[in-house]
Order: C-alpha cells, then structure tokens, then sequence
C-alpha cells in the first residue's frame, strides 16, 4: 500500500503580498538522486543537497536580466543549461562563479524551454513548436527557425522521455478552446499531431505529465472538475504523411476526484507509476473542503492509499524524482519521500496483514527533525470535536495530558486553554521526551495559526523557542508567522536561537524591521540585555580622543586632507556630532542587532538584498556607520555576557549592502557624504592591518624567544620591543 512519509523543508519561499505563484519556475533532476536543480521566477539558480537541505551552488544573472526557462543538468558534459531573456541560452559549469562571464548565445527566435534528461541530449524548443538539438543550434546560433505551430496557437506544457531507441520531445497546445499533442521525433525527425478529446464547455486541463511504459508514451492530465485521464500513444505507430490532420486522441477516466463545492483552481497530478497517481491541490474526500492535501490514489482500484494536509496556499506545482515529491506551498518548499510498493487488492483495501510497523518506515533516510516528529504514526488529518470528545477535554484539563493529548487539544480548544496545557506539558517532561515534543507542538500550533487569524499563542511559542530544541528546520512558517502576527519579540528569540535560517528568511525580517515606524517599534516588548546593550551605546557621549587599537577613520581622513591641519581639526570637530547619533529608534536597533549576528552564506543573501529600497538601504547603512563608530571606540563598555554584533560583522554587511545596491547609492544624491564616510572606514581598516603587518616579524621573533626554563607559578616579565 502506498505510503506518504515525514517531508522536510528544502528551502523557504519568500513572502510578497498577493502573490498568485510560488516563485519556483521548475525542479531539475541533477547527478543523482540527492541533488536537484532549483530555478527561481526571476533571475537564480540553484543547486541543493536533498538529504542535508542545503545549498551547494547558487548563480544570478544580473539586474535587467530574466530566467525564461527552467535551468537543467546535462550529465554528459557535466554543464548547467538554461535560457535568459527568451533567446539568450547560457551554459555553464559548477566551479563557474559568476554567471555572466560563463558561454551565452543568442538564438534567432524565442525559446519555450530547454529539456535534457539522463541518457538524452538537451533540446530545445522553440515558442512556435520547433524543436533542436542543442549543439547543432549553438554551432550556428541564428539560423533561422521555422514555426510549427498556427498562428493563434500557443505552447501550454512540455517535456522530454527518452526510451531505449528514440528521443521525444512532447508538448502540448491550446488553441481557440481545442487542445493538441505534438509528439516530436528526434531520430528521424518526425512529429505526429493529436487532438484531445473535449471536455465540459470552457475547461482545459489544470496539469499534465508523461511516462514511457512498454512501448507506450501515456498521457496522464487533472480537469478543474477532478476527472483525471490517462491517453496512451505508442511510439512504434506509422507515422503520418506531412501535413495530415490531426489525429483523434482517445482518453479514458481514472480518477473522477472530489473537488467539493465549485471547479478546482490550482492542482496538479503527477504519475508515479503504472498504478499510483500523486494529486496535490485536491479536497480530501473525508475532510470536507477548505483543506488542501497531497494524496496517492491507486488508480487499478479507485482507492485513496496516503494523505497529508499541505498547509499554507497551493500552488498547483508539484515535481516527483527518486520517489520524492516537491511541493511549494505556503511560504515552504518541501520534499515529501513516499513509496509505492506493488499493489494488490488486500492492500488497497487495507486487509493486508502487516508484520512490523517499522517494516513500512521510509527507504529514505534524511537528517530532518520532521522525521522525528511524524514518524511514528498518522493521525488523522482533520479532528471534529462533537460534545461527547468537548465534555471529556475538560474533564481531562484537569489531570496530567499527554502528549498527544495536548496535540489533539491545540486543534480545537481556545487560546488560553491551549497556552496553559502547553506550559504545564513542558513543566514536567522529561529532557529525552522534550526533544520531540517541542517540535511537534511548534508545527500544531503554528498550522492551527496559519489557518484559523483568530488563534495565536505568542507565549507558547516562545516558551518553546527558549527551549533550544527548536530549529528553522523543525518549523520552517514559524519566523514569517510571527512576521505576520507582528511578534518582534519571538522574532528576536529566532534569530538569536536558529541556527538555519535561510537567508531570505532573514532579508525578509530585515525589510520589515528596517521599515517599520518608530511608533510600533517603541511598543515593543524584547529581550532586556539586547535593549540594556543599545541603551548604553545610544546613551554614551561621543570621546574625540577616543581610538581603537591606536587609530580612528578621522585621523585616517586628516592625514589625506591637504588644506592643513586647522581646517582638518575643525571639520573633524563638526562632523562625528551627527553621525555619533543613532539614526533609528532603540527598538528598531535591538532589532536589527539580531539580523546582523544571523549566519548567512554571501551567495544566497545578495539577491535578496536587492530587494530592499534605497531608501532603507540609506538608513541602515547610516545604522552600520553609528555601530562602526561606536564599536571603534576604546570607551565602549564591553560588558560581558551580552550579545552584540562584532566589527568584522558591521564591515561585512556593509560591503554586502553596497555590492547589492551600488549603483542605485551612487546615484542617490543624499548618500554621497554617507558613501565618503564609509570610504574612510575602509581605509582605516586597511592602515590598521598594515600596521598590523609591520609587527608580524617582532611577534615571531618573541615567540622564538619565550623561555622554556621553570618560572614556577608566577613571573613577570618586562620586554622591551623598541
């Protein structure tokens, strides 16, 4: 019997308001079965690591630059291919960096897509249905390209199926309310055109897929009403005389789905193999609607065999690979392993005797707490309370409940029913069992939040941050829920606790702290020490003496001037009187104090950064300079114990904001003195490890000269350098 298993987090889909798409234009098969190719709406790529959740690789075209087409992995050369601009294919490897300067050519015609798949050469196909090798095309890259397809007939849906002789690329059209298959040989090059069978009056298919079995390419394709079809061609058929007519399709009904009340929207049906159809976007039968689940149906016997709630929005996208399926959802990319053992009649009917449970865990072992979490049991995904289970939830609310009790309590009791079982949970469970429970009690209460407005337990949910048994990972909608909830304080315990969260994550808390007024910041309650910190650096008085290890950017900045030393002295004199003060409220710094402490990785933050506006990218570059000033100061009180950016910090994010926002900044009026500021911070660090330099040689002399006689336990020693 088919089974769905503990998903995982690949990566976090960042959040906009309105937003109609996942911003994940398409998935790609990579090497093997743990590394897949993750193409990005607008203008990235990038190379994951399934099993550690991690990014290996990331490249971006450059701004004014769009990817068109999902980027794929040619396993011959080893070399990534994807199209930009509509006609611009760019190609290139892993060790390639930047991705501008990798091969690019210009075709003659705008491309649809570029299909390869292990065993295959890349393809392309053209917006107008003609199709090419991708060598030939690159050996001449504008010849001219001829166009297949009728004038008012567009391209829908495509892809690429290798057999054990043969190379196709099939895509599907729409034209005027008709829709058409084209099945393009590639040796000998041949296309056979098909017609698909009409369904109710102004449907057409929501998704399509395709799979090669036993001489057969079969179709399978998901209508707004539910009904799945499968049509199946095979590829030894005659092929027809140019310029015949397009052939009949037949089609024949395998699933007639629920969709409840009205047409489905955004769904989508992936074969996974001869008798198994994965559905996402789809009502589950016993939960009524307003949910959305991913379900494995057994097409041979009409059953429903696996299901999982999917939270969040829908997207009607889902990729399957190596017995993983990828799904956006929400605000998270997650991969969901399952199995699809081979089916007999007890099985989907559930009469199949089972010897162990832990015989039916997952082939698939990946380091994700969601397993953890899930692996135990399948709980049903929707609970209705009825008076009976109401009356016995409060009869129980006075004993000890269980963990899963507390679970089941967290779907449908009040908010300070939910908070107070929780806190007396996490009282009295035991360290082993707290590692577990924290996590599964995170996921509840964050679904219930995402899906009821009404509901939200801001203490709970910190109480089991301070716990220190919950990561991004373990939750991945908890950091965008407090976001949305405008829960700064638990905000601030996740980026001071999580150590994974993903760099749009943290460019997401960034934008909303650096934009927020000064109003709403002032209200809100965060953690003492962060607040006691910048209470100090605002409060303390500006020194002129002061320096940090022998130098300050104002002497740096003297010591070019030419106008002589008074007039240094004075413009020396007036100017640190602003920049000495803090350019946003106390709030809004212990905020972004907790940003810039977040570990990022430069690849995946840059782009993201680009998202921010110039006026932000002004007022938080004026913030980096207060911090710089302050920090670069001997009179600042180190207390210890607190936690606090680092100088190289400060210096890190500003190099990252003006890589990201150079040419906006220098074109920004109001920051020329600020870019002039920064300008002098650069070069004092540069002076100090110069200086530093200069010693190197005395440091290695002293420690050639450290005595290894016996000193006892105590000795002072007076060396002199100069």
């Amino acid at each position: 019997m088919a089974a769905l298993y503990a998903g995982y987090t690949l990566r976090g889909l960042a959040p906009a308001q309105n937003r109609s798409n996942s911003g994940i234009q398409g998935v790609e098969a990579e090497r093997d079965s743990d590394h897949v190719v993750v193409t990005d709406s607008t203008r990235c790529v990038t190379l994951y690591k399934v099993s550690d959740q991690k990014p290996l690789s990331c490249w971006t075209v450059k701004q004014g630059h769009t990817l068109t087409g999902p980027a794929v992995y040619n396993s011959r050369t080893q070399e990534y291919v994807a199209v930009s601009d509509r006609k611009v294919i760019r190609i290139w490897k892993e060790d390639d960096i930047v991705l501008d300067k990798a091969f690019k050519a210009t075709v003659s015609s705008d491309v649809w897509r570029v299909h390869c798949v292990a065993g295959g050469d890349p393809v392309v196909l053209f917006h107008r249905g003609a199709v090419r090798l991708l060598d030939p095309l690159l050996s001449a890259p504008q010849q001219p390209i001829e166009e297949v397809l009728s004038q008012e007939e567009a391209i829908s849906w495509s892809t690429n199926v290798v057999t054990e002789s043969q190379q196709f690329v099939i895509f599907t059209t729409e034209q005027k309310g008709d829709h058409f298959l084209y099945l393009q040989r590639l040796s000998p090059n041949t296309l056979q055109r098909y017609h698909l069978e009409r369904e109710e009056p102004g449907l057409s298919p929501l998704s399509f897929s395709a799979s090669y079995r036993d001489t057969h390419i079969c179709l399978l394709y998901l209508y707004p009403n539910g009904h799945v079809y499968e049509s199946v061609v095979s590829v030894r058929a005659p092929v027809p005389d140019e310029g015949a007519q397009a052939l009949p399709l037949p089609r024949s009904l395998l699933l007639a789905l629920p969709v409840g009340e009205g047409l489905l929207e955004a769904a989508s049906a992936q074969a996974l193999d001869e008798a198994h159809v994965a559905v996402v976007g789809v009502p589950h039968p016993s939960a009524g609607s307003g949910k959305d689940f991913l379900c494995i149906w057994n097409t041979n016997f009409q059953t429903l065999q696996a299901g999982k709630e999917m939270a969040g929005k829908i997207y009607g996208q889902l990729w399957s690979f190596w017995n993983k399926l990828f799904i956006p959802h929400g605000k998270t990319f997650s991969v969901i392993p399952y199995d699809c053992p081979k089916s007999s009649l007890a099985s989907a009917l559930g009469k199949l005797r089972q010897v162990k449970t832990e015989e039916s865990k997952a082939p698939t072992s990946v380091p994700s707490w969601n397993t953890l979490l899930h692996e135990e049991k399948v709980h049903p995904s929707r609970t209705v309370e009825t008076r009976k289970t109401r009356t016995n939830r409060k009869s129980h609310s006075a004993q000890s409940l269980t963990n899963d009790q507390v679970l089941e309590l967290i779907k449908t009791a009040p908010v300070e029913e939910v908070q107070r079982e929780v806190q007396l949970l996490l009282s009295r469970t035991d360290t082993q069992d707290l590692q577990t429970s924290v996590g599964q009690l995170a996921c509840t209460l964050v679904s219930r939040s995402l899906s009821d407005p009404a509901f939200y337990t801001p203490s709970s949910l910190a109480q089991l941050v301070h716990t220190r048994y919950l990561c991004h990972s373990v939750c991945p909608d908890l950091v965008l829920l407090a976001l949305e909830r405008k829960d700064y304080f638990l905000c601030q315990l996740c980026l001071q606790f999580f150590p994974d969260i993903p760099e749009v994550v943290t460019c997401a808390c960034l934008k909303v702290f650096i934009s927020m007024s000064e109003v709403d910041a002032a209200n809100v309650n965060l953690e003492p020490d962060s607040v006691f910190l910048m209470e100090a650096l605002i409060a303390q008085e500006h020194e002129s003496s002061g320096l940090r290890n022998g130098f300050s950017p104002a002497d740096e900045d003297r010591s070019d001037l030419a106008e002589g030393a008074t007039t240094a002295q004075q413009d020396n004199e007036k100017a640190p009187t602003a920049e000495q003060m803090c350019p946003v409220g106390l709030h809004k710094a212990v905020l972004l104090n907790e940003v810039l402490q977040t570990a990022y990785f430069d690849s995946f933050l840059l782009p993201h950064l680009k998202d921010l506006s110039a006026q932000d990218v002004v007022l938080f570059l004026q913030y980096l300079q207060f911090l710089y000033l302050k920090f670069s100061q001997d009179a600042f009180p180190q207390t210890q114990g607190l936690r606090s950016p680092s100088l190289t910090q400060i210096m890190d994010w500003v190099s990252l904001l003006l890589d990201a926002h150079f040419t906006v900044l220098v074109m920004t009026p109001e920051a020329k003195a600020l870019l002039l500021t920064l300008h002098r911070f650069v070069k004092s660090q540069v002076r100090f490890v110069s200086e530093l330099g200069k010693i190197e040689g005395s440091l290695k002399e002293l420690d050639k000269m450290a005595s290894k006689r016996d000193v006892g336990q105590y000795s002072i020693e007076i060396i002199e350098l100069f």
